[in-house]
């Protein structure tokens, strides 16, 4: 069993909440979301912003506080292999009631469909909303370029 090792990104300000599914060994490595280099989740979203890719971790938390954004996982541990979503086992969820009842949060998103498919089955229920789904930035997610995703992406500049 792998606990979760990173806190949620969030404060009273934030508007938007995306959820990944649990952080790869790279991000896990790197104490912060979206660690692999391959990932596309900091080009995507410093690009929907229209600002510099944030680098830094300090970068990166500026960077979502600043356009109302926090970011989670659904899952607090499980059983994984690698990073290798489709082995994940044992399941126990994050749970979400400190950030929604710090924030304002207007719109849930998640990271792809392994998240989406954790957040039906533990969370949505349990907090009673529905999450829209966005193409993985997962370099696993091939099929998607930049550019599409960019444009997927987009709605979450509320």
């Amino acid at each position: 069993m792998i606990s979760h090792p990173i806190p949620p990104v969030f404060d009273r300000h934030s508007k938007v909440l995306i959820l990944g599914s649990f952080p790869s060994v790279k991000s896990r490595e790197a104490q912060f979301f979206y660690g692999h280099p391959q990932n596309r989740f900091w080009k995507v979203t410093s690009k929907v912003f229209n600002v510099p890719e944030p680098k830094t971790i300090e970068e990166k938390k500026t960077f979502l506080l600043s356009h109302g954004i926090a970011v989670w996982d659904v899952i607090a541990s499980c059983d994984i292999t690698g990073s290798s979503d489709s082995s994940i086992k044992n399941v126990i969820p994050n749970d979400f009631s400190p950030i929604l009842t710090t924030a304002n949060i207007r719109t849930i998103f998640v990271n792809g469909k392994t998240a989406e498919k954790f957040y039906n089955k533990y969370i949505k229920d349990t907090i009673g909303r529905e999450a829209i789904c966005l193409p993985s930035t997962s370099p696993a997610n091939a099929a998607w370029s930049l550019e599409r995703l960019i444009d997927a992406w987009t709605q979450i500049n509320l």
